[in-house]
């Protein structure tokens, strides 16, 4: 279920991006647009319908540019010391979101949480630890009224106490939440150097919480600054660097 919404919200973004390839570079048909932006992906280890937004996103390369961004400056990543994981494959987005997932969990001293990423104004799952499927499923896509959400909306950590008691929830999150196993939950934004929030992680407890004292709210607050100012980061190597490949590949195929 949880992989068959993200296909079905992931398509218009993927034929969009076929189409945007098509005419710009006289492929044959949407099949060979698609096989250029799973090449890509995985060449750079993202996502393919990450490839597919940063397509419909860019203004494209000039006519008959040989490169598509030209000569760019090849910042390195910030650095993820804060995580506390040893060496980490600073463009692996994977390892770096279970790192940071991990982290969180580790200063709430809890088993289950989820990091999510911001994408069109919605919040998408994309790690997740202990949580059951149907959470997962419910949980795919969040624009709504939960702890998550209000987070990524005030740039401020959130925490649900008592989930059952909560007001912040409509009644069938609140059921899932609750069968879970889980109480409490807190949301930490992911903020870059430009206070925009680029995406949200959560820690879900299987008692009601307290609260965190003041070094546990600081040390998540480091960490969702370090995680923010990565994915910008990310955002603008890694996928731009995933983009320019995208384009060697389809001057290839017109020589």
């Amino acid at each position: 279920m949880f992989e068959l919404e993200v296909r079905v919200r992931a398509r218009p973004k993927i034929a969009l991006a076929e189409g945007i390839l098509l005419e710009r570079y006289g492929l044959p048909d949407p099949d060979a647009a698609f096989a250029l932006m799973r090449q890509a992906s995985q060449r750079a280890n993202i996502k393919l319908h990450q490839v597919a937004v940063a397509v419909a996103r860019m203004p494209g390369p000039a006519q008959g540019a040989s490169l598509w961004f030209g000569e760019r400056p090849q910042d390195p990543a910030p650095p993820l010391t804060v995580l506390g994981a040893g060496t980490l494959d600073v463009r692996n987005q994977g390892e770096v979101l279970g790192a940071a997932l991990r982290r969180v969990l580790e200063i709430t001293r809890t088993h289950m949480g989820n990091v999510q990423l911001v994408e069109d104004g919605t919040l998408r799952l994309e790690r997740h630890i202990g949580l059951p499927r149907e959470f997962t499923d419910h949980f795919a896509f969040v624009d709504g009224r939960t702890a998550c959400s209000r987070a990524a909306d005030g740039g401020n950590q959130v925490t649900v106490k008592e989930v059952a008691l909560s007001p912040g929830f409509d009644d069938v999150s609140r059921r899932v939440i609750l069968s879970a196993g889980c109480r409490g939950v807190h949301s930490v934004p992911l903020v870059d150097d430009a206070k925009t929030v680029r995406g949200v992680i959560s820690s879900h407890h299987p008692h009601p919480l307290d609260g965190f004292d003041r070094t546990q709210l600081q040390a998540m607050h480091r960490t969702g600054r370090a995680v923010g100012r990565w994915i910008d980061w990310h955002r603008r190597t890694v996928v731009l660097d995933a983009l320019e490949d995208l384009h060697q590949l389809a001057l290839a195929r017109q020589e």
